[in-house]
């Protein structure tokens, strides 16, 4: 990849950081911040879509920013930054929003989605114009790629479709995106249930491991993981359909030693040790990572600072790219 090629990928604040998040996503970022112009935004505004209580968006916002930088994200390197910090992105919306149509947006799968989840409930019309909000993050940073999963592949083209609607009425104003499949993650299921993958909504709290859980709930949650019945010296294997459980052991232990499963496999004999040895491997890995965070959630003068130089960072871009669209649909100059 180009070094100067920019890439934009950004994560709503809702929730806290698992192991997971880290191993499939955030681990990439961190490395591939080196290879490219990276861009990550943390998408406060659309959080506002399922937001109905006061001083819980600001609070998610400030610990997902710790977690960014504490994984390695580096302010003089990335451009990391609050969305409702760059005004520039809810101005692009509108206009954006006045060149999408409805109809477009009433087919977006996800708008489907999460309001058959939330029948009953309030529905936010901002879910349904939210691939315009989407639109205006992507292309106000002339972004050329944007990598996503095949969930989110359907706003990319909405995107496109948006930016090339309003370069035909209005003259070449928006670089169009790429889709790209980002970089494999680590494959990482719940502790509990290792069909499924690592959830904050788990039914049960012990099979998601949390980055900030202190280090014996780290290693309570391992004890306690999911395995099998099996017995004998080849009963540590790799084999995810008939060993989910300890596959998942091992994927896990692979993933942060940078080793393979069945190197990891052929070291141990019996499920109780394979547990320990992993759970002290993530620690390893996990333990810089939440001291890091505590010590900016502690020092939150730094955190702001850290967070301000990547929205004027960030605005220098938006900005031009704000008044470059101002001038092709022919706005009065201010």
């Amino acid at each position: 990849m180009s070094t100067t090629t920019r890439v934009l990928s950004c994560i709503q604040p809702t929730g806290d950081v698992h192991l997971g998040n880290y191993l499939g996503a955030l681990r990439n970022w961190e490395r591939g911040q080196h290879e490219c112009d990276a861009f990550h935004g943390i998408v406060d505004l659309h959080a506002l879509t399922v937001t109905e209580e006061p001083g819980v968006v600001g609070e998610a916002t400030l610990s997902l920013a710790a977690m960014l930088f504490a994984v390695g994200l580096d302010p003089d390197v990335a451009t990391v930054f609050a969305q409702s910090h760059v005004p520039e992105h809810s101005e692009l919306a509108w206009i954006m929003q006045c060149n999408v149509a409805y109809g477009e947006l009433s087919r977006m799968t996800q708008f489907k989605d999460k309001t058959t989840k939330r029948e009953g409930q309030f529905i936010s019309a901002g879910l349904f114009t939210y691939p315009a909000l989407q639109a205006a993050d992507i292309l106000l940073y002339d972004t050329a790629e944007v990598p996503v999963g095949d969930d989110q592949r359907q706003h990319i083209e909405i995107t496109r479709d948006i930016a090339i609607r309003f370069n035909h009425r209005f003259g070449e104003t928006f670089v169009l995106p790429e889709a790209v499949t980002p970089a494999a993650g680590a494959r990482v299921m719940s502790l509990q249930n290792p069909t499924a993958k690592m959830s904050k909504s788990d039914d049960s709290s012990a099979g998601c491991v949390e980055i900030v859980d202190e280090p014996s709930v780290v290693m309570k949650k391992f004890k306690r993981a999911v395995t099998d019945s099996d017995t004998g010296p080849d009963a540590v294997r790799f084999d995810r359909e008939a060993k989910p459980g300890v596959a998942n052991l091992l994927e896990i232990h692979a993933a942060v030693t940078g080793r393979t499963p069945e190197e990891i496999a052929a070291e141990f004999e019996q499920y109780g040790a394979l547990k320990v040895a992993t759970g002290e491997a993530v620690l390893a890995v996990l333990d810089p990572i939440r001291t890091r965070y505590h010590e900016l959630m502690d020092d939150r003068g730094e955190l702001a600072r850290l967070l301000r130089v990547g929205a004027l960072k960030a605005r220098e871009v938006a900005s031009t790219t704000l008044e470059r669209t101002h001038r092709a649909i022919g706005m009065l100059p201010a």
